[in-house]
């Protein structure tokens, strides 16, 4: 079992934690993790792009090759499109429909989400509102983890548990908050597009 997962978004979305928590999920499951990660500009809105593999076996490198992605899970629409060409034939897009509207030419939404309709197998969730919804405004990567578990190799108790374990150390009521928006995000997803 192979599984590579293209992570996106811009700088300040969480993608990193995102990533974080999926890696963690997949090795207390027993699975190898190899990382990459590139981050634009190192402030708020630069691109960020995070290669993730996971194997039963060995993982020879951490880069993934054009074409390869089982999935591609990102922060923000336009992003998702920018990286198209390392998906799969048989691989899902995952993105949310928030902008971040951080070059002056930021194309028309509908003509981003347009794009990602064309797609055999895609995922389009209004991550925002929904972590908003679940009580945790700043909870949308965890939205997007959520919107992605049905498809990851990783159990959904294991993706709880490590995302327990990584907000433990900011109290209760943060963790309760970040699972409420993991299940809005899986809820959200069960139809394929939800706002």
């Amino acid at each position: 079992m192979r599984y590579d997962i293209i992570l996106s978004g811009v700088g300040g979305q969480g993608v990193l934690s995102l990533a974080a928590i999926i890696a963690m999920g997949a090795m207390k499951e027993g699975l190898k993790v190899r990382q990459s990660e590139v981050h634009g500009m190192a402030q708020r809105g630069g691109a960020v792009l995070s290669h993730l593999r996971l194997s039963a076996q060995t993982i020879p490198g951490d880069l993934i090759g054009e074409g390869k992605a089982s999935m591609i899970l990102s922060m923000e629409p336009l992003e998702s499109l920018r990286y198209l060409s390392y998906l799969s034939k048989e691989g899902i897009l995952v993105a949310s429909k928030d902008p971040v509207r951080n070059i002056p030419d930021y194309p028309e939404l509908e003509d981003i989400y347009g794009e990602i309709r064309k797609l055999s197998r895609f995922t389009l969730i209004g991550a925002v509102s929904r972590a908003r919804q679940a009580g945790s405004p700043r909870g949308t990567n965890m939205v997007m983890v959520g919107a992605a578990a049905a498809e990851l190799p990783i159990k959904v108790e294991t993706l709880e548990s490590a995302i327990e374990e990584l907000f433990a150390v900011k109290g209760k009521e943060i963790v309760e908050n970040n699972i409420k928006a993991f299940r809005a995000g899986m809820e959200a997803a069960a139809g394929g597009e939800a706002d």
